[in-house]
C-alpha cells in the first residue's frame, strides 16, 4: 500500500514537471522566430554540446528544455549525453563535423589542458570558457569503514587508516573523475591539507560520475570527489558518508564551465554570444529557488541524470544528509548557478587551476599562467552577455585573494608564491 508520504512525492514531482512543461511552451510561443531576429542573427542556428550527468549541467538542460536556444536564434541546438569526460574530451577534439560536439558542461581545467594539449595526445586543441555554469555544489565521500575514524573536514585521521591498510596489504583507493579536473584538485588539496601524499600513501583511481556509487558498493574504491547527485545517492543508499563539501574547504569555488572549440567561436562569434546568453538566462531561472523543484524534476529525468528526484532536489535547496545520524538544514553549503557572481569566469579562478596542475605534474612548471587564461576566458563574451541581459558584471577579471580552509592563500598575482607555500606537492 502506498503512504500517504509517498503520494504527496508523486504529487510533487507530478506538479514540477506540469509546471515546467508549461514554462517551456510559454518560452517558445513568446520567441517563435528568435529574439535576434530583429537583427544580424547567429551564423548557424545549430551546435552540439555533450554534458555529464551531474547537476550542475542543469543550465544547459535548462535552456533546452525552456526554449530558450530558440529563443536566441539556436533553435537546433543538441544537448548530448557523455559517458566520461574522457568521452566529452575526445568528441571535442573531433568536432561537430567529424561526429563530435562543439562544446560542453566541462570541468573547468579541462579547456586548458585541451588548449596546452596535455590531455589530447600532444596535440593542442585551443578552447573558449565563455562563462562559468556553477559554483559549489560537489563533495567528498568517504565509506562507512572510512567514516567510522571520524573523519570530516579534517582529514588527517586518514594518514594512519591508509597506513594500516597498506600494512594489511592493501593500498587505500581514491577515486575522481579526470586527471588534472576540478574533483582531481580538490581530493589533493584536502588530503595533502590533513597530511596525506596521494600520491605515495593512497592510490588515485578516474571513475566516471554516474559510476562513483557502484563502485563502492563493489568495494573497489575507499574514497570518492564528485559533483551531485552521487554523494547525496551514496548516502541514501546508506554505502558511505558525506565528510566534507567542497565549499567549506573554499567557500563560494568555481566548478563546471560552458568550454566551447575556439575555432567554432572564431567562425560563428555571433552564434556563441547567442548560445552564451541562452545559458546565462537558464542559469539565472536555475537560481530561483521556486525554480529548483521543477528544474530537479526535468534533470532528474531518464534522458539527463535518471535519479530519483529525492537524490537531487534536498542538496539543491539546503538540505544536506551527511550521514543518517547528521542532516544540515538550510546549508550555505549549496549550488549557485548565479548569485555572487557564480556565472561570471573569473579570471582569477582559472589562474588557480593552473597553478595547482604545475603542482602536481599536469602542466610544465614554466607554463605562461597569465598569457594561457587570457587565450582561453572569454570574460568579454560575458560582459556583451549581461549587457544584452540588461545584468551587472564584475568591474575586474579578479575576484582578488582568495583563502582556503586550511589558512592558506592564493594571489593570482603570485602564484609562484602560493606554489613555494605548500608542503605536498610533485614539484620542487
Amino acid at each position: 500500500m502506498t503512504n500517504v508520504s509517498e503520494k504527496k512525492k508523486g504529487l510533487s514531482r507530478r506538479a514540477a514537471l506540469t509546471g515546467a512543461a508549461a514554462t517551456v511552451l510559454a518560452a517558445r510561443l513568446a520567441f517563435p522566430d528568435g529574439a535576434f531576429a530583429q537583427g544580424k542573427g547567429p551564423e548557424i542556428t545549430k551546435a552540439k554540446l555533450g554534458f555529464i550527468a551531474l547537476t550542475d549541467c542543469s543550465p544547459l538542460i535548462i535552456a533546452k528544455e525552456r526554449g530558450l536556444f530558440d529563443k536566441y536564434g539556436l533553435p537546433d541546438v543538441e544537448v548530448l549525453k557523455q559517458a566520461s569526460w574522457a568521452s566529452t574530451r575526445d568528441n571535442l577534439v573531433l568536432g561537430s563535423g567529424a561526429g563530435g560536439i562543439d562544446g560542453a558542461h566541462i570541468l573547468t581545467p579541462m579547456p586548458y589542458l585541451m588548449t596546452l594539449g596535455t590531455i589530447s595526445g600532444g596535440q593542442p586543441v585551443p578552447m573558449n570558457i565563455l562563462c562559468r555554469l556553477n559554483i559549489n555544489g560537489q563533495a567528498i565521500s568517504v565509506s562507512n569503514a572510512l567514516h567510522t575514524s571520524g573523519v570530516k573536514l579534517d582529514a588527517s585521521a586518514l594518514k594512519a587508516r591508509f597506513a594500516d591498510m597498506k600494512k594489511a596489504g592493501k593500498t587505500a583507493k581514491v577515486a575522481m573523475t579526470f586527471r588534472g579536473g576540478t574533483h582531481d584538485l580538490w581530493l589533493r588539496y584536502w588530503l595533502a591539507a590533513g597530511g596525506v601524499n596521494p600520491d605515495a600513501d593512497c592510490e588515485t583511481i578516474v571513475i566516471p560520475p554516474p559510476q562513483m556509487v557502484a563502485n563502492m558498493r563493489a568495494g573497489t574504491q575507499d574514497a570518492f570527489c564528485v559533483g551531485e547527485p552521487w554523494n547525496a545517492q551514496l548516502v541514501s543508499q546508506k554505502l558511505g558518508a558525506t565528510a566534507t563539501t567542497t565549499s567549506e574547504m573554499w567557500m563560494n569555488h568555481p566548478e563546471k564551465a560552458l568550454g566551447m572549440r575556439a575555432d567554432w567561436v572564431a567562425k560563428y562569434p555571433r552564434a556563441a554570444q547567442a548560445l552564451l546568453t541562452a545559458v546565462m538566462e537558464a542559469q539565472r531561472w536555475c537560481d530561483d529557488m521556486k525554480n529548483r523543484p521543477a528544474m530537479c524534476s526535468i534533470v532528474a529525468g531518464r534522458q539527463y541524470i535518471n535519479v530519483p528526484l529525492n537524490d537531487i532536489l534536498p542538496r539543491l535547496t539546503g538540505k544536506i544528509a551527511y550521514d543518517p545520524g547528521r542532516v544540515v538544514e538550510k546549508s550555505p553549503h549549496i549550488m549557485k548557478f548565479w548569485a555572487d557572481d557564480a556565472s561570471f569566469p573569473w579570471k582569477s579562478h582559472d589562474k588557480w587551476f593552473l597553478a595547482e596542475n604545475i603542482r602536481w605534474g599536469n602542466i610544465p612548471a614554466g607554463t605562461d599562467i597569465n598569457a594561457t587564461v587570457d587565450k582561453v576566458n572569454r570574460s568579454d563574451m560575458w560582459r556583451t552577455a549581461a549587457s544584452t541581459l540588461k545584468v551587472a558584471a564584475p568591474a575586474f577579471d579578479s575576484r582578488g585573494v582568495e583563502k582556503f580552509f586550511d589558512g592558506k592563500t592564493f594571489d593570482p598575482a603570485n602564484p609562484e608564491a602560493y606554489l613555494a607555500s605548500l608542503s605536498i606537492k610533485r614539484i620542487a
